[in-house]
């Protein structure tokens, strides 16, 4: 089992996704790595495992299954249960459908991914949602009656890329400027990947405000999928465990952030 890439960075996509229902024990469960980063070549067989690490005191049920998904420009993420268009889902093998996992324990749990032989180059991408359930429902799911609308007491969704083919991100950054973002206006940078596979900016600049308060602006490390332009912020991040300023404008930043292939050099007024 090779681990070709892997990347465990902060902002992944791998995140909890439902809360728990009313009278339904805890979901006490982490999983790790928060996502896979691979490459593999068609016709040949890649396989990987997933830590599942139960953080409760009793013992958890739990169904694992396949999602597809898509994100939007807006950084909106949408789960399908259905296979869309060109989904690679059908390469993919799951250890079992359901695991149970005891209480303060770190479970290993495989899959495997066998792209076919005329696989043309690109990426393949989907989601593993690991769900809790009732007891009363694995029959449901170990019959392969497990759908979308399944109660379940919580998901985390760990994201797979497998670029096929030598299938790469290619970024530009194309405007620098201010930009309202989720309701507010801040410092952002407008990036198109005109590859085929998705690509992230990532790192952080030195900034000063207009009192002469220096700090820094991380920048939105989101993936930006293939064809994608996307507005990303920069944020003021605190240090060692402080919250960030909130900065006086106009502020002055400059640096380098970087991705996969190379990096960007940053020198701009944001008023």
């Amino acid at each position: 089992m090779t681990l070709i890439r892997f990347f465990q960075r902060s902002l992944s996509l791998a995140l909890p996704l439902a809360t728990c229902l009313a009278q339904a024990a805890p979901f006490e469960m982490a999983v790790s790595p928060s996502r896979f980063e691979l490459t593999a070549k068609s016709g040949e067989r890649l396989g990987q495992s997933i830590d599942l690490h139960n953080l409760g005191a009793a013992a958890t049920a739990l169904s694992v299954r396949t999602l597809d998904w898509s994100y939007s420009a807006e950084g909106q993420i949408s789960y399908h249960d259905e296979l869309l268009p060109g989904s690679c889902r059908p390469w993919v093998a799951l250890e079992r459908r359901t695991v149970k996992v005891p209480a303060q324990t770190k479970q290993a749990f495989r899959f495997q991914v066998t792209p076919p032989a005329d696989a043309p180059r690109g990426e393949c991408r989907f989601m593993i949602a690991v769900e809790g359930v009732e007891p009363a429902q694995q029959t449901i799911i170990q019959s392969g009656g497990a759908h979308l609308s399944l109660p379940v007491t919580g998901r985390i969704a760990v994201a797979v890329y497998v670029m096929l083919g030598g299938a790469e991100p290619k970024l530009e950054v194309q405007q620098i400027g201010m930009r309202e973002i989720a309701g507010k206006r801040s410092p952002a940078l407008t990036v198109r990947n005109t590859g085929d596979a998705h690509g992230r900016l990532e790192g952080t600049v030195d900034a000063k405000d207009a009192q002469g308060r220096e700090f820094m602006l991380a920048v939105e490390g989101t993936p930006i999928m293939p064809g994608q332009t996307r507005h990303l912020a920069l944020v003021p991040k605190g240090e060692d465990g402080q919250p960030a300023i909130q900065p006086r404008y106009p502020i002055k930043a400059s640096g380098m952030l970087d991705w996969d292939k190379g990096s960007f050099k940053l020198n701009a007024e944001f008023p």
